[in-house]
């Protein structure tokens, strides 16, 4: 009867739905000496835990602290932000003389030549819209031929 039941609990064992007093039961069965010959190949199994529980870690874990890393990581974000700031003034000064012949493009003198640039930008977006108008029809020929076929 106490075969059947380790055979059981084993397989309960294996399948991960035993409790921590079957589990103990295994341990006990298997660090015995009459184990069944056919339930030997597992004994190694159980034995494993036991001779883990008794190995206690005899080497010291040496402790060390971070503190110096720190320093020299306060000293490189701040030289970092220094370049950063000094980058960003160095271009940005040598850039306001190209934002003031930029601003200057697209400025007419003559009311006409205005005009006429006005006109030939606004032929070209009337041209455009033009099109995707165009567009719109075949989509609506297309809604109506589906609608005609799959009635909905």
């Amino acid at each position: 009867m106490e075969l059947n039941r380790i055979e059981n609990i084993l397989e309960k064992y294996f399948q991960g739905e035993t409790t921590i007093a079957e589990e103990k039961e295994l341990k006990e069965y298997f660090s015995s000496l009459n184990v069944a010959q056919h339930l030997k190949q597992y004994q190694p199994i159980f034995g494993y835990f036991s001779q883990v529980k008794e190995q206690k870690l005899t080497q010291e874990i040496p402790l060390q602290t971070k503190k110096q890393n720190v320093g020299w990581l306060s000293i490189a974000a701040s030289v970092v932000v220094l370049l950063g700031i000094g980058t960003f003034y160095y271009v940005s000064d040598n850039s306001t003389d190209n934002v003031v012949a930029k601003s200057e493009l697209g400025t007419y003198d003559n009311p006409e030549e205005a005009l006429a640039a006005t006109q030939k930008a606004l032929a070209l977006l009337s041209n455009n819209v033009n099109v995707g108008i165009e567009s719109v029809h075949y989509i609506k020929e297309y809604e109506q031929s589906k609608n005609k076929i799959f009635k909905q």
